[in-house]
């Protein structure tokens, strides 16, 4: 992720840590705040923990202003009100818009920022749900494709009747930017909550990894844990944002881009951990799109992300590099986990 300038204006919150260079034993603080339509709980291990939290929710609020697709002040309402003429923006939506399109090139289109008018006609968007007509979903289709955008430095032009919604990296590109922040203030010990997105710093203030439960989507509660350290671990799953139509199916937020409709790709959860939170952000909807083999095929092609994918017929396939650090509950004992490896 590109540094920016305003990591320098807290570059003066410096750590000191023992002439050994071991970690302190500071108390945690945490900062928590409603921002980007989810709550968000930062906790640090450091000094002058107060005013960079204070900072940290200040920048979210920033980029929450920027992407929000509802706010008529916004850079992405500005692009999708503006009747197909050139946009102006800032580098962070530039940035933001550009990884988001490269993702979808990178996937063969199963991310897709220019799904948002379809998203809100099946109600996700307002939580007024409706099963669309066939019709009407064709018509909408007919204004969707990321490669329709045309994105130059800092300007950007779509199609008249296109809208974007960034928020498929949202959050993962914020806690990226979060990371840095800290970092750059001396923080070497920090958990992010991003409603669910989960970025961390280091280890534990105690040396151990962080350990974190995954939910399962069978239920309520948490199906397994995973221990990380110095990174990212983001789900993707339909029980997130879902409804029961008349015709008693379920159908969820997830949408294929190519048919408009809830993927039905026989995952019910993707979950992928890696360095970077937008990549991590983005790869767990785009694979949940793709599905168990598809998936399975992206992942030995590329060796920037791990994952744990769990199907419709209640197994669990995980990526040889959380082996070891991962276990199921005690609860779920019984479902059948399969090492994929490369």
């Amino acid at each position: 992720m590109k540094k920016r300038d305003i990591l320098g204006l807290v570059a003066c919150f410096i750590m000191f840590t023992s002439c050994s260079n071991k970690m302190v034993n500071y108390e945690p603080q945490s900062k928590s705040f409603f921002a980007m339509d989810t709550y968000m709980t930062i906790t640090v291990y450091g000094e002058n923990a107060e005013t960079i939290l204070n900072y940290v929710e200040e920048k979210t609020t920033e980029l929450e202003n920027l992407w929000s697709v509802t706010d008529e002040n916004s850079e992405v309402y500005a692009i999708n009100h503006s009747n197909g003429e050139n946009v102006h923006i800032s580098p962070e939506t530039a940035e933001l818009l550009d990884f988001s399109m490269d993702v979808s090139e990178m996937t063969n289109g199963a991310l897709d920022c220019t799904l948002y008018p379809i998203l809100a006609e099946w109600g996700f968007t307002t939580s007024n749900y409706k099963i669309p007509t066939d019709e009407k979903i064709s018509e909408l289709l007919e204004n969707t494709g990321y490669e329709k955008i045309n994105l130059n430095e800092n300007n950007v032009t779509v199609p008249k009747d296109m809208q974007i919604d960034l928020g498929a990296v949202g959050k993962g590109y914020t806690g990226d930017l979060i990371v840095d922040i800290l970092q750059e203030s001396g923080i070497k010990s920090a958990l992010l909550d991003l409603g669910g997105n989960i970025q961390t710093i280091g280890t534990k203030s105690d040396g151990t990894k962080w350990k974190l439960g995954l939910r399962s989507p069978f239920d309520e509660g948490n199906f397994a844990a995973l221990e990380v350290s110095d990174c990212a671990v983001i789900t993707s799953g339909g029980y997130e944002r879902y409804f029961v139509g008349d015709d008693g199916e379920t159908y969820w937020h997830i949408l294929n881009p190519k048919t408009g409709r809830p993927a039905n790709s026989g995952l019910l959860s993707v979950t992928v951990v890696g360095k970077e939170g937008r990549l991590c952000d983005a790869l767990s909807t785009s694979l949940f799109v793709m599905g168990l083999d598809k998936s399975v095929e992206f992942w030995k092609q590329n060796d920037d992300f791990e994952m744990v994918l769990v199907t419709d017929n209640g197994e669990i396939y995980l990526t040889e590099g959380l082996e070891g650090n991962f276990s199921l509950n005690e609860t779920y004992g019984n479902l059948k986990v399969n090492m994929v490896r490369r």
